[in-house]
């Protein structure tokens, strides 16, 4: 951090030190102008770990004296590596969104393991996104920024993918470190096409990438010839592949990554069923060392513009209505949870078996999705629908850019992984979806009620806080900054408010494993004032054969002995 640090800054700096706990499990999607609805880019991200608390944070635009340094730290363990220089002025940051809609999103994807560590490498992945916010404008001027830190610092975290998005360009920046004796990085930056949208989930995915077409492509100068030195590659430049020679597919890669943006493409657009065998990680036509082949595209054009809810959607998957949905095996046990407590794999006689690892799980501490749109006023055109816990049942609120307070359900400070707090929205919705774990199937259908009214209202109400700010804009920034930080504000602490009112009905009509009785919106009484007996909705038919089936009779009811 700077020499000169505000409380803010403080606050920022123990969130990054002790409560980031990222781990490689991120889910990214990327919607270029062309393929949304409204012409604005997006780029989503859940932050999956289970040791993550969901928090927002926020560092202030602030100017920097001559000489000043910041302290950079490992994003996943709070180890201090190093120092670097702090530039004249850094912008305003919002969670992974800054003041001039800047924003970017991160999976890891590991790569080879002898490129995994770097001794004295300042630079890891997380900082790289945090600082270039701090300091870039454009997509362009992150990359920028991105690669010279690490060429000037080094990298010290293994293979990585990052979405970055600007009001008029999305990038996909893939790289990954030289290892020990060397210093930097390679790396290969692909601008996607306008028109079309595309994902990364913890597996490269740039494969060839064009050599002479500067505004769709830049990377690192010896991204080839590094690879070719180490006997990693011995073909055609125009035939180089980051990704199959710097992070081979296997099964893993397969099934569970690259079957996350899989199936996300399959809820926009059709013909994704031809990479479904590839998505599950069957080797096909002539697949080498039992890597999968038939691999999908970088991108695809998706079959209508999406809205931001549409993306929400693509956010909230369980492998719906595919081979993989995680409802309909019998893990899902009998109300059909499409979660898996982890580990993913199992042995059973000397078998290896594996969960699904969906879009949608359980650990995730946050998402968002982002908007970034170039027809309005920088402070107003970045939203960051921003929610905590699970994607499937949380409840996206938008956070504009140009806000300099944050909500105190989201604030830094209010609990962490270890201590509930009552205002914190991340303890709320966790009730709400622990809760929810226990009668899935019926459960759910409250939440999403309640969740649909909300962002629903949100969504239409956007428009409206879009002209107002635009109006007070014109006269006075720092008025039009005030009325959205007061909105934004309000908007994540009353959804908080709406969501404990909502753990506080499911207990009532759902508890003991009975449901409520409701007419007309209330539950019902007698004309005595006392609750009906409740439904006993019990377990479904499969669900007790199975008991049957495992128990064999054990379970039968006699016929009493005639006297």
């Amino acid at each position: 951090m700077t020499r000169k640090i505000s409380a803010t800054g403080i606050l920022l700096f123990v969130f990054l030190l002790v409560n980031h706990q990222v781990s490689n499990g991120c889910t990214n999607f990327l919607v270029t102008r062309g393929a949304s609805a409204d012409g604005s880019t997006m780029v989503t991200y859940a932050a999956d770990s289970h040791t993550l608390y969901g928090e927002l944070y926020f560092q202030p635009a602030q100017d920097h004296p001559a000489g000043a340094m910041r302290d950079i730290y490992e994003w996943d363990t709070g180890k201090f590596l190093g120092r670097i220089p702090q530039p004249a002025r850094t912008f305003s940051v919002v969670g992974n969104i800054n003041e001039f809609q800047l924003a970017i999103g991160e999976t890891t994807f590991g790569g080879r393991s002898e490129l995994g560590s770097q001794s004295g490498a300042i630079m890891d992945y997380g900082s790289l996104i945090y600082v270039a916010l701090q300091r870039a404008k454009t997509a362009r001027e992150a990359i920028e920024v991105m690669t010279n830190l690490v060429k000037e610092f080094g990298y010290y975290s293994s293979g990585e993918s990052f979405s970055i998005a600007d009001p008029n360009e999305v990038w996909i920046l893939e790289l990954i470190g030289k290892g020990e004796g060397e210093k930097g990085a390679v790396w290969v930056a692909v601008k996607i096409p306008d028109g079309y949208i595309s994902g990364h989930a913890n597996q490269a995915r740039i494969t060839t990438f064009p050599l002479n077409d500067k505004n769709n492509c830049i990377y690192s100068p010896d991204v080839i010839s590094f690879a070719r030195s180490k006997g990693w590659y011995k073909g055609e430049d125009k035939d180089f592949s980051f990704s199959d020679v710097y992070a081979p597919v296997d099964f893993g890669g397969a099934r569970f990554c690259d079957a996350r943006v899989w199936s996300g493409f399959n809820k926009v657009a059709d013909g994704m069923e031809k990479y479904a065998e590839y998505a599950k990680g069957i080797v096909q036509h002539g697949g080498t060392n039992n890597f999968p082949t038939n691999r999908m595209p970088l991108w695809i054009k998706p079959d209508k513009k999406l809205t931001v809810q549409d993306v929400m959607g693509m956010m909230r998957d369980h492998y719906q209505e595919t081979e993989l949905d995680m409802s309909q095996d019998l893990g899902a046990g009998p109300f059909g949870l499409p979660y898996r407590w982890r580990g993913m794999t199992w042995q059973v006689d000397s078998v290896t078996y594996c969960h699904e690892r969906a879009i949608s799980t359980q650990q995730t501490g946050f998402s968002f999705v982002t908007q970034s749109r170039n027809w309005l006023p920088d402070p107003i055109g970045g939203i960051l629908w921003f929610g905590v816990d699970d994607t499937y049942s949380t409840c996206y609120v938008p956070m504009y850019c140009g806000i300099t307070e944050i909500p105190e359900c989201f604030r830094v400070g209010n609990g962490d992984i270890l201590t509930y707090s009552e205002t914190s929205a991340f303890w709320t919705f966790n009730m709400v979806t622990n809760f929810t774990y226990l009668r899935f199937v019926d459960m759910i259908k409250d939440v999403q009620k309640v969740q649909s009214n909300l962002e629903n209202k949100y969504v239409s109400y956007v428009p409206l806080i879009d002209k107002a700010a635009e109006t007070l804009y014109k006269s006075s920034s720092e008025q039009a900054r005030r009325f959205l930080t007061e909105y934004s504000v309000n908007e994540a602490n009353n959804m908080t408010a709406e969501w404990k009112k909502l753990g506080q009905y499911l207990l009532v009509k759902y508890i003991d494993g009975n449901i409520k009785r409701e007419k007309d919106g209330q539950f019902e009484r007698t004309e005595y004032g006392l609750p009906p007996s409740p439904i006993f909705a019990g377990y479904p038919e499969w669900w007790l054969k199975a008991i049957v089936k495992n128990t064999g009779d054990s379970k039968k009811v006699l016929e009493s002995a005639g006297h």
